[in-house]
């Protein structure tokens, strides 16, 4: 195998790790996110979790993640708006991306 040719894997391979890190780290986000978002209708233990399984499918029916504010904006009911959402959510996705290294 050449140089090019390892160079080459070796870069196929960071593209591989870094795309399995980011979609863990959005899903994470998106997992506390539903979280947070559960604490503000006041839901608790399972029931919590339960929605924050839902605000997790929700990212899979677009690309991005408007179909998440989408969501929430709506159940939330003006207890946040999708400003206050898109904030929340960046400063989850740094801790989630954490978490993730962490766990690494």
């Amino acid at each position: 195998m050449t140089t090019f040719d390892d160079r080459e894997a070796a870069f196929e391979a960071r593209f591989v790790h870094d795309a399995d890190l980011n979609f863990r780290a959005e899903a994470r986000c998106n997992k506390l996110l539903g979280l947070w978002a559960a604490e503000l209708l006041g839901k608790q233990g399972t029931d919590a979790d339960a929605y924050a399984r839902e605000v997790v499918k929700a990212d899979f029916e677009e690309a991005g993640h408007e179909d998440v504010v989408r969501k929430l904006v709506a159940d939330l009911g003006g207890k946040a708006n999708a400003e206050e959402i898109r904030q929340r959510r960046a400063e989850l996705l740094v801790e989630a991306r954490g978490q993730i290294l962490l766990e690494s």
